[in-house]
């Protein structure tokens, strides 16, 4: 490998590009990272992490409102949005600064420059213009906000993503989301916190396709419940910008005036002008670089990780898959990414926590059998487990918002195939529950564990009664 100038060169310094040279590096390879933008990737810049420090600040309205019935009295309370923005993005400048320094501190040469593939073994460095050789190349450069969806509408150009959405120079007063996906839900409820008005507009008639039923139903009920405006069952036509805003056109002749119109209808994976032809790495159908389970391409000794494979499309799973290529092809601890029972989150106000099949899911041997081959035996004969309840805080504050607690079961053997949760801290919850379920804990596992009291999270190991559908 000597005859080149790096042993791995990644393309991209995002979470899975960062695991995977730090990893190489630490078993010897001399590694290289070119990243055009911002170290850090989509979850430290522009998603995960600033999206979460949102949400924390939109919940404190519903804390000062709970304060009163715990007999706080709690003075007129005001909201900044400059200041928010500011010191979310010095945060952001902070953690970029430790994913910078954790590279160099391991070894590893990083070139703040856009990178494309020249050949299978050459990587061409733009902003310097040289080109450099490696044995070893991973691509990981995420993935990006699609307006696919509304390519032909007219005046599209008036449109944000969530991008954007992270720099708006003052809070909207009236937003427009469009999208049903875990992306527009978690910023609705966002603005709704911070006061705005805000109207979400879907093509489907439920948000967050691909959920459990019963979270989707609740969750709608209780965005309603907070003045959350879902406009479902229709498409965007038009935007036009007024002396007062923006006109939003919908396909049944509604108009909607807002400050400001967020599309979040998908990513796709970012693999535009890579180079990627001149190598032989082939893109697959949903767009994403086709790679088998070690990450590798078509093209040989080229690699990807993250979303530009478009596989599961989550931060911990591009650092285990990122992780997982440096250990076998540098560190001679040949495993692969298991994609079984991944726990996500989505930070809407209420949370939702999900790990595992949905029920719908878990009714389909054939569909178990072709996306979860692990699970293939299971499934078609399941047993259905629902606590809804108050929270405890809702008790003294007079909140009338629900919790939803859900376990699916499978009939024969009892293994617990999912787990839904929808109410204060679910992620937490549901990421306890992930790793009992890996394992292949069932319902009497469940059972037998004591109750931790007073918690929410107890109803997990006390539901007793099996859920029958009502009679129709």
């Amino acid at each position: 490998m000597t005859h080149y100038d790096f042993d791995l060169f990644v393309i991209g310094a995002g979470s899975g590009g960062v695991r995977a040279a730090r990893i190489a590096a630490t078993h010897g390879a001399r590694v290289g990272v070119a990243e055009e933008y911002r170290y850090g990737g989509t979850c430290v810049i522009r998603g995960c992490v600033p999206k979460k420090l949102l949400v924390y600040a939109s919940r404190f309205h519903d804390e000062f409102e709970d304060a009163a019935g715990f007999g706080w009295s709690v003075g007129p309370a005001s909201f900044d949005w400059a200041r928010l923005i500011a010191n979310k993005d010095k945060e952001i400048g902070r953690l970029e600064g430790i994913y910078k320094t954790n590279l160099e501190k391991a070894g590893v040469a990083t070139f703040k420059t856009r990178a494309v593939l020249e050949g299978p073994h050459s990587v061409k460095l733009e902003a310097e213009g040289r080109t450099v050789t490696a044995d070893k190349i991973l691509i990981a450069t995420g993935g990006w906000p699609t307006l696919a969806e509304g390519a032909h509408i007219e005046g599209l150009e008036h449109a944000i993503t969530s991008n954007e959405a992270f720099h708006l120079k003052e809070q909207p007063r009236r937003i427009v989301i469009y999208g049903g996906g875990y992306i527009a839900l978690e910023f609705a409820g966002i603005f709704a916190g911070l006061g705005s008005e805000v109207s979400v507009v879907y093509r489907g008639e439920r948000v967050l396709r691909g959920f459990d039923e019963d979270i989707r139903v609740a969750l709608s009920e209780e965005y309603a419940r907070r003045g959350i405006n879902l406009l479902t069952g229709r498409t965007i036509s038009r935007l036009e910008k007024t002396a007062g805003g923006i006109d939003v056109a919908l396909s049944d002749g509604t108009i909607v005036a807002c400050d400001a119109a967020m599309f979040a209808t998908g990513r796709a994976p970012n693999v535009q002008g890579l180079g990627l032809e001149k190598a032989g790495v082939e893109i697959g159908k949903d767009g994403g670089i086709k790679v088998d389970r070690q990450s590798r391409t078509s093209a040989p000794d080229i690699y990807a990780v993250g979303d530009v494979t478009h596989r599961f499309n989550l931060t911990p799973v591009a650092i285990r898959e990122g992780h997982a290529f440096a250990d076998s092809v540098f560190g001679k601890q040949a495993w692969h990414t298991s994609y079984d029972m991944i726990p996500t989150a989505v930070f809407s106000t209420p949370e939702i926590g999900t790990v595992g099949l949905t029920e719908a899911q878990a009714r389909d041997p054939a569909w178990i059998a072709a996306h979860h081959p692990t699970l293939a035996g299971l499934g078609g004969e399941i047993d259905i487990y629902k606590a809804q309840f108050r929270p405890m805080k809702g008790t003294l504050s007079g909140r009338a918002e629900r919790m939803l607690m859900k376990l699916v079961v499978d009939q024969r053997s009892g293994r617990v195939l999912g787990c839904h949760i929808l109410g204060p801290d679910a992620g937490e919850i549901v990421q306890m529950a992930a790793i009992a379920m890996r394992m292949g804990a069932t319902k009497a596992d469940f059972d037998a564990t004591m109750a931790l009291h007073p918690s929410a999270a107890e109803e997990l190991v006390t539901m007793r009664t099996k859920w029958t559908p009502p009679a129709s």
